[in-house]
This record gives C-alpha cells, sequence and structure tokens, in this order.
C-alpha cells in the first residue's frame, strides 16, 4: 500500500456458497496492507480454526456483555449462532493507515451502515467505508456448490438458500456489486474496486 492510499473499512457480503471467502482470501494475499477483521462468534470452532486467528471464540455470557458495553460495531445471529465486530481494533488499524476487511452478511452490514450514520462525516471509518456484494452466478449454481462441499445436511443446505433469497434482496443497498461466475475475472473486478476506492 502507497503512503497516499486511503485506509479503507471493507464490507464484503454473499450468500454462503458464493465464493466469498475465496475472494477475501486471494485479496488479503495480493495486498499485504489490508488486514482481516477476526469476528467474534459464540459458535465452536471447527476443524484446525484457532482463537485469536480466525475467530474470538467466546461464551455466550461473555458475547453479551461485550453488546451491552458497546463494543461491537455490529453483531447479529447466524445460524443460531452470535457473531460480532469489535469497533477499537478497526480504528486502531486504520489510524496506523491500514485497511480492514470484514467479511460479514447482510444483517451486520446493515449494522455497520446505521453506525457510521451516526458519525461525523470526517471520521476515518466513514470516509473509508466501502461495500461490496458478492452475487452467485445463479441459485441453480449456488445449490450445487452447497451439495458439493460435502458439509451440510439437507436441511442446513435448504436454510442456506432460503437465507440467500433474503440476502441477495439486500443487493442493491451495497455501493459495488459483482458477479463471481469465474473466479479470476472475479478477483481482478474486487482488486480494481479497492485500488479506485484506495485513491479517491
Amino acid at each position: 500500500m502507497d503512503e497516499k492510499d486511503k485506509p479503507l473499512l471493507i464490507v464484503i457480503s454473499a450468500p454462503s456458497g458464493a465464493g466469498k471467502s475465496t475472494l477475501c482470501d486471494r485479496l488479503l494475499a495480493a495486498h499485504p496492507g489490508i488486514a482481516y477483521s477476526v469476528s467474534c462468534t459464540t459458535r465452536a470452532p471447527r476443524g484446525g480454526e484457532v482463537d485469536g486467528v480466525h475467530y474470538h471464540f467466546l461464551t455466550p455470557e461473555a458475547f453479551e456483555q461485550k453488546v451491552q458495553s458497546g463494543a461491537f460495531l455490529e453483531h447479529a445471529q447466524v445460524h443460531g449462532n452470535r457473531y460480532g465486530t469489535l469497533m477499537q481494533p478497526l480504528r486502531q488499524a486504520m489510524q496506523q493507515g491500514k485497511s480492514n476487511l470484514m467479511d460479514i452478511d447482510v444483517q451486520g452490514a446493515r449494522q455497520v451502515r446505521a453506525a457510521l450514520a451516526s458519525l461525523p462525516p470526517t471520521d476515518l471509518m466513514v470516509n473509508g467505508f466501502v461495500d461490496i456484494f458478492i452475487h452467485p452466478p445463479s441459485l441453480e449454481e449456488l445449490r450445487r456448490r452447497l451439495e458439493g462441499r460435502g458439509e451440510d445436511a439437507a436441511e442446513v443446505i435448504e436454510r442456506r438458500m432460503a437465507n440467500a433469497a433474503t440476502e441477495l434482496a439486500d443487493a442493491g443497498l451495497y455501493r459495488y456489486q459483482l458477479v463471481n461466475d469465474e473466479l479470476g475475472r472475479a478477483q481482478r473486478e474486487l482488486a480494481d474496486i479497492i485500488r479506485k476506492e484506495q485513491r479517491a
């Protein structure tokens, strides 16, 4: 990242299975000046997930304490678990000139917009805010990807498909939208958006 690049608060949302994690991973690998915002969650770690790296794993009680103290920029309940983004680490990173990448759902993105609307327009987080929605090529392709992962029971896939329809209805609220039909092209399009915003 160049000295003249503006620190960004990047929010990326997509239905489960749209390829958001892969695109976010590639963006971070190509842009060392962008830090991944580590969310808090009440869900149990999966596979090789490490506390403080993939998520901050909190008890429901500890999570609720942070909600009550106003520590979260956004928090939401998704698939029966709670997720949230702490405001202070984001602000500190931006004060150091670093951009933050938030991988959150549409519910969280709405909360971020509402929280930023209450801050002055000169605030670093308001000035650097950019939101991007990633579409799957189609709902049929989304179902194929979810079934192909082999991770979820049939009822979980149905729930994710129902959620996807709701999430797609929010896509128009985002400043940018892109379709992940071909990974390389979607990756280039995402990188172009970030460069444009950093230079704005």
